[in-house]
């Protein structure tokens, strides 16, 4: 006979009036955590008591209710509204739903109650939050609502927001949380989808690689164009600023590049066309002009400007006090963080007097232009009174300068000339580079003849510096040349004296050359020397031979320095026929002793490995080998199963600081491998030894064949 299922009786509930209630000792909570008694008051006064609390019968000595009962389960609750009485918000007889109970343990109950007690998933938090704004509450008011910041509030808006795909996959414990914010940073459900179904499969899953593929179509809010025409003008024009709200992201990324850089050429339009006012020829203006854009042209040599008597007052009063600062705490070890914040402000507000602007001939300025770009800092740069040689004025008076108006007309008269002063030419461009072919990322191979030039431009201007910083260095350089020529038979003596300074140009240079440490040394370096040369070319023998033997060593140093050449012709010309292998590897020797000599460092001269100027351009070999020659085959493995983008970005972050060059930066010093392929590839260093596109069919096959 089946013994029939007892049924099961559920205890009975009844109001009790509050000041009938006690807290039992039975309680097993006595570590406060979670939302505060104060809080819970709150919620109470705002939403009434949403759970009973469980409560027994005080008995006597004989077994009697006393009328009393305590509260072992729900003692949280039971502060709460004590709390509410004694704000007298609650009045102390006020009813209480209870659950009245009397068989079992009151502990039991108290650590059941507690046990079975499942915490909020995060996702029905959020979902919850995205309800209530859509019921019409505020962000400020779902925050106070519910005790938390509103920064929380945003949070899990956005984490709400992300495509309901993906909260499924998390819902089902298929990514972190982590992962889930990463993908917040963008409200595109599709990229986010795609992005998803791309890291999942590969593995490169991490929240920093999500973001990164996330945003690498993206422009980050430093960019210099950023800096240049503001993060507000590109919002007023309807761009998209893509943030994390959950780590630090220095300003966000911006999504419409396009947008940014159509507002940056007309920023850089309107600023031309306000230079071009003041009675130039012509404006060039770009984001940014290559290394050595001047060369050729003559610079004019104009005058500071002015200063009025109240400009000259506030320097003689800036100068004062900075003299008085200085004095009153010359002793000290350490200044005053007040008197330090204001010896700085006194010497940038010194320093923009003496940048003030140049004052020019007009009738200079008619056959003169200017260029207009923008620094690293997102600042306007403007280089003014470059005369091009098709500008300049015959002896004879006659020629392209006269058509240009010479008289001070700026070209009236002239239709032409008047529309290209009225309305400059504006070129914004950004130079593209050439990456490596994803699909030979295994196989060994040459560097990109442009990277190779490229790495070599660098190289060459920060030996250019360090030579300009070692008169005797620079003295040995041409010393070693004349004796060449005069000794060798391969010298050259066409006249008793005859030496040419020649500055090569740089066919492929890296982005921000120009903005670089040694370029930037240079450019100080020659101001400085110009600024002490007489402005005729006529004066300039006398003046040469009133300098001391250091002065004339070291002019002669910075001018021997700019006709240093140590550029890596790409192995095509080689093959060509244009340069011997002979000749290319001499020259590279050259430049080799010349680095020995100067001590020349490429990491203090400011190259570091980036995604930019190398590990993005090259095969994932190659990243392979630069992390395991830095750091290791145990950092190999970190990234070896990573996409090549992702591989290039770790890769670079494990580099941070390892001082690791590419062949091409280090000379000599250490040593490469070669391929024998012959008598000229044999002189050639190992990524110059082979054709790029005779590899690349090559390299194509045995992708294939392995995939197969």
């Amino acid at each position: 006979m089946t013994k029939a299922a007892q049924k099961i009786t559920l205890s009975p509930s009844r109001d009790i009036p509050f000041n009938k209630l006690v807290l039992s000792q039975s309680n097993v909570r006595r570590i406060k955590g979670g939302v505060s008694i104060e809080q819970l008051a709150e919620s109470i006064a705002e939403r009434t008591l949403l759970q009973s609390l469980n409560v027994r019968a005080v008995l006597d000595e004989e077994g009697k209710e006393t009328g009393m009962y305590e509260v072992p389960a729900g003692g949280r609750r039971f502060r709460a509204l004590e709390l509410l009485v004694k704000q007298r918000r609650m009045a102390k007889t006020q009813a209480v739903p209870c659950v009245v109970r009397d068989a079992g343990s009151a502990l039991d109950d108290s650590l059941a109650e507690n046990d079975q007690r499942v915490g909020l998933h995060p996702l029905d938090q959020f979902r919850a939050f995205q309800s209530l704004r859509d019921s019409g509450l505020g962000e400020e008011e779902i925050a106070a609502r519910h005790f938390v910041t509103v920064a929380v509030v945003k949070q899990r808006l956005r984490l709400a927001a992300v495509s309901p795909t993906l909260l499924d996959v998390y819902a089902a414990d298929g990514m972190t949380l982590e992962q889930l914010m990463a993908f917040s940073v963008t409200t595109d459900h599709a990229r986010q989808q795609e992005v998803w179904d791309k890291v999942s499969r590969s593995g490169g899953d991490t929240p920093y690689q999500i973001r990164r593929q996330l945003t690498e179509q993206t422009v980050r809010a430093f960019d210099r164009r950023v800096q240049f025409i503001g993060l507000d003008a590109y919002q007023a024009a309807g761009g998209v600023v893509l943030r994390d709200l959950f780590e630090a992201d220095d300003g966000g990324w911006l999504q419409d590049v396009a947008l940014l850089d159509r507002l940056v050429a007309e920023k850089l339009k309107t600023e031309a066309e306000q230079i071009g006012a003041e009675g130039w020829k012509w404006i060039e203006a770009a984001v940014d002009f290559p290394f050595g854009h001047t060369h050729g042209l003559r610079e004019l040599r104009g005058e500071p400007a002015e200063l009025t008597a109240d400009e000259q007052a506030a320097v003689e009063a800036l100068q004062a006090e900075q003299a008085r600062l200085e004095a009153e705490h010359g002793q000290a070890d350490e200044l005053p963080e007040d008197v330090d914040r204001r010896l700085g402000e006194i010497e940038a507000a010194l320093q923009s007097f003496d940048e003030r602007p140049m004052v020019f001939d007009a009738a200079e300025m008619a056959r003169a232009g200017a260029f207009v770009s923008i620094d690293s800092q997102g600042q306007l740069r403007v280089g003014r009174g470059f005369v091009r040689p098709e500008d300049e004025v015959p002896a004879t008076g006659e020629g392209p300068a006269s058509e240009a108006g010479v008289d001070g007309d700026h070209g009236a008269g002239n239709p032409d000339l008047e529309a290209k002063a009225a309305a400059p030419t504006i070129v914004v461009g950004r130079g593209e580079h050439e990456g490596a072919d994803d699909d030979t990322d295994d196989v060994e191979r040459p560097l990109p003849d442009r990277l190779v030039g490229e790495l070599s431009a660098y190289r060459t201007l920060a030996l250019r510096e360090a030579i300009g910083r070692e008169p005797s260095i620079a003295f040995q350089a041409v010393l070693h040349g004349f004796v060449l020529a005069t000794f060798y038979p391969f010298g050259s003596a066409l006249n008793c004296l005859e030496i040419s300074l020649c500055t090569p140009c740089f066919p492929a240079q890296p982005p921000g050359l120009e903005d670089s440490a040694p370029a930037k040394a240079i450019a100080a370096r020659h101001a400085a020397w110009k600024a002490r040369l007489p402005n005729s070319d006529k004066e300039l023998w006398a003046a040469l031979t009133a300098m001391d033997g250091t002065a004339q060593a070291e002019l002669f140093a910075h001018c021997a320095a700019q006709a240093v050449n140590a550029i890596i012709e790409p192995a095509n010309r080689v093959h060509q026929g244009r340069l011997s292998a002979h000749g290319v590897r001499g020259r590279l020797d050259q430049a080799d002793r010349l680095s020995r000599a100067v001590g020349l460092d490429m990491i203090r001269a400011g190259w570091k490995p980036s995604v930019d100027n190398y590990l993005g351009r090259v095969t994932k070999h190659r990243i392979l080998q630069a992390v395991r020659e830095a750091k290791g085959e145990a950092s190999v493995q970190l990234i070896e199963h990573l996409k090549k983008p992702d591989m290039a970005r770790e890769a670079e972050r494990l580099l941070e600081g390892s001082r690791w060059l590419p062949e091409p930066l280090r000379g000599s010093e250490v040593e490469m491998t070669q391929t024998v392929e012959g008598g000229d590839a044999d002189s050639l260093p190992a990524f110059l030894s082979e054709d790029d596109e005779a590899t690349e069919g090559a390299d194509e096959v045995e992708e294939i064949v392995a995939t197969e």
